[in-house]
């Protein structure tokens, strides 16, 4: 049958079709505030106004300097996030937000809008403007009857319209929040969110870039170099983890992400350099939990000519510095613990603190007698460990949370240190320390092994504790490594700090993802698409864990109609779950 129209037309027409089909069920997946926004987009399109406009914007101040240097009748440009708004029919407030934090907009009908055309305030910023938007405003300075430094605004710019609805957190009187974005997971998945509307949040960020400026003004002043080492190594050297291993299509060979920088480093003593230092980004393909992200910041330097007394000493002076860059102070709160980073700091031997906390004398013992030991103490050991690893899991699990105040941990048995020199006075220790803070470890150092032949049954002995299981014990030999210091290092000391571990101390954070901007996450679960309503009673439902019905719906304050849809789509969805108890019908949330 001969077609009556060209084939194009009903291409088009099929095209068409399916594209309208496609916006349907977009337009269906966004809630109402979202369609909304869409919709408001159109309509300042329709104005003329470009959403997104590409040209700078000339700011000239912040809302931080307009009232450091207040001047009534001064003329400013700011642009930042409108916050809040309070619309009085021919003139409003509003808030606006900044990169330093808040100020008050006055917008008055008759100064944005001179002639008789009113629209820019009657339609654009009344009824097209939404929380969250970015705009750009020009106008005054002035004090408001009740004392509030403020800007009234003669001309405003949108630039940039937003799609989604912040959440809003709300204060009461009392000071009382209620509606908070205070989800962690949620928080650390949208971190983006989360410096919006927890202005707290950034001042952890902007002292974490403050550790960073004072620990490098530290080492420039004394003039050691910062260098950059690679991230993608053939050998996963410098400590004992688990590396995640990607491949190298042109070379054809599988490369290492890197778990220390320290081999690298060395070699550049090696090569002529006195100090070296590097921030670096580690890899380790291991467990996540509140101390451990498996990308990580760590801070390693290496100064030729010095052992680790000198080290010691270099280490208190440093911290000391840097909790004064921060915090102003050298004093710390972490949870319930006051810390003092002044100089100087405790100095115990590994073997003098395990056997203060444990009563047994570990100098001398066997690896059997060792395993016996931990294993009379409680502690989980298994075959796979050798001598170094039952010392280091005894010291873990007796003795590591007793050290508060910042504590060097010294001369440790040298099974538990193949990169470390034999110590001078006992060849069954090493010249190493590690810096405990709140029981935890931030700083490990040594006085660096030289001795290339040591350094070949070092990590000889490593790859035969691997080979009977030990995990973490190092399982290749770093030829290249081997060959550098055979050319000759000099006396070395290096010392490596957990960079993230270190700003939670001096940030009062228990946890590496709120000192982190973006930590590693489990692959988010696509949840159910709810309706305002339903996500409304799903969050009551789910701060109170478990109430009665009545209780809820008094809460949720819907009409009968709306509180009936939104519970049958939250019963569909398997969010919540209604339970009789003798006459009261109670409410669960199961999300």
């Amino acid at each position: 049958m001969a077609l009556k129209k060209p084939v194009a037309y009903y291409l088009t027409f099929t095209i068409f079709a399916a594209l309208k089909t496609l916006l349907i069920l977009y337009i269906m997946q966004l809630s109402e505030q979202e369609i909304i926004r869409r919709e408001k987009l159109g309509a300042l399109r329709n104005l003329g106004i470009e959403p997104y406009p590409a040209n700078l914007f000339p700011v000239d101040t912040t809302s931080k300097q307009v009232k450091e240097d207040f001047s009534e009748g001064k003329k400013v440009v700011l642009a930042g996030r409108i916050m809040s708004f309070r619309i009085q029919g021919k003139a409003s407030f509003a808030e606006l937000q900044d990169s330093e934090g808040r100020i008050q907009l006055y917008v008055n009908r008759d100064e944005i809008c001179p002639g008789e055309d009113k629209t820019k305030y009657n339609e654009i910023f009344k009824k097209l403007i939404d929380l969250g938007d970015f705009i750009g405003v020009e106008g005054k300075l002035f004090t408001t009857q009740v004392g509030e430094k403020s800007v009234w605004v003669t001309d405003f710019t949108l630039l940039s319209k937003t799609l989604r609805p912040l959440p809003m957190p709300k204060t009461d009187a009392e000071g009382n929040t209620f509606d908070g974005f205070t989800d962690p997971e949620l928080r650390y998945r949208q971190r983006y969110v989360d410096l919006v509307v927890n202005p707290q949040v950034k001042e952890v960020f902007v002292k974490r870039t403050k550790l960073f400026s004072a620990m490098r003004n530290f080492f420039n002043d004394k003039g050691y170099f910062e260098v950059e080492t690679p991230i993608l190594q053939s050998i996963p050297g410098g400590a004992s983890a688990r590396p995640f291993i990607t491949h190298h299509n042109s070379l054809d060979i599988p490369l290492y992400m890197r778990i220390a920088n320290e081999l690298y480093l060395k070699r550049l003593i090696v090569g002529g350099f006195d100090g070296v230092y590097e921030f670096s980004k580690n890899f380790r393909n291991e467990g996540m939990d509140r101390t451990h992200n498996p990308e990580f910041t760590a801070m390693e330097i290496y100064v030729a000519y010095k052992d680790y007394n000198w080290m010691m000493d270099f280490t208190e002076n440093l911290l000391e510095h840097c909790a004064q860059a921060v915090n102003g102070t050298t004093e710390a709160t972490f949870g319930e613990h006051k810390v003092n980073f002044k100089a100087p700091y405790a100095r115990v031997t590994m073997t003098d603190a395990i056997k203060q906390f444990t009563g047994f004398d570990i100098t001398g013992k066997s690896e059997a007698e060792l395993f016996e030991a931990a294993r009379g103490m409680g502690i989980a050991v298994d075959e796979t460990m050798g001598k170094g690893k039952l010392i280091d899991e005894i010291f873990g699990e007796k003795c590591e949370g007793n050290f508060i105040q910042p504590t060097f941990i010294t001369d440790y048995p040298i099974e538990m240190s193949p990169l470390c020199k034999k110590h001078r006075e006992n060849p069954e220790l090493t010249e190493r320390f590690e810096l405990m803070v709140c029981g935890k470890e931030i700083a490990n150092a040594y006085s660096e092994l030289n001795d290339p032949i040591d350094q070949r049954e070092r990590f000889e002995a490593q790859l035969k504790l691997s080979e009977r299981g030990d995990v973490e014990a190092a399982q290749f030999i770093d030829n290249d490594f081997l060959r550098a210091l055979e050319y000759g290092m000099p006396p070395t000391s290096g010392l490596g700090i957990g960079m993230d571990r270190l700003i939670m101390f001096l940030t009062n954070n228990p946890s590496i993802q709120e000192v982190l901007f973006f930590p590693q996450m489990r692959p988010e679960k696509k949840g159910p698409e709810l309706t305002e309503d339903e996500k409304a009673i799903a969050e009551l439902a789910k701060a109170a864990g478990q109430l009665a019905l009545d209780a809820l719906k008094q809460q949720a304050g819907l009409s009968g109609k709306k509180w009936d849809a939104a519970m049958k789509g939250l019963a569909k969805h398997g969010l919540l779950k209604v339970t009789l108890e003798g006459d009261t019908k109670t409410v669960e949330y199961k999300g």
